[in-house]
C-alpha cells in the first residue's frame, strides 16, 4: 500500500471530514472510496468509447430492422 500527501483547501477538507463522520468512516476511507470510484467510472467510460469505435451503423440498422413493428405493451405506451 503507498502513502500519499495531498494538499487541499481548508474548504473542502473539512467538507470531506465533515461527511465522512456523517457516514461514520474516516477521511482516508471516503477519499480512497471517492478514487476509486472516479478510475472506475473513467476506465467504463474509457471501455465504452472503444467499443462504440467498433460499432456500425449498418449492422444497428440491420438489426433493428429485424424487430416487429407492434404497439409497445401495456404500461410502456410513454
Amino acid at each position: 500500500m503507498s502513502t500519499m500527501s495531498l494538499r487541499l483547501p481548508d474548504y473542502l477538507h473539512n467538507s470531506i471530514r465533515k461527511i465522512a463522520d456523517s457516514e461514520h468512516i474516516s477521511v482516508n476511507q471516503l477519499v480512497t472510496t471517492a478514487i476509486a470510484e472516479k478510475v472506475s467510472a473513467l476506465a467504463t467510460e474509457q471501455y465504452l468509447n472503444a467499443m462504440a469505435a467498433k460499432g456500425s451503423a449498418q449492422v444497428f440498422d440491420s438489426v433493428m430492422a429485424k424487430v416487429k413493428n407492434r404497439p409497445p405493451l401495456q404500461g410502456d405506451e410513454r
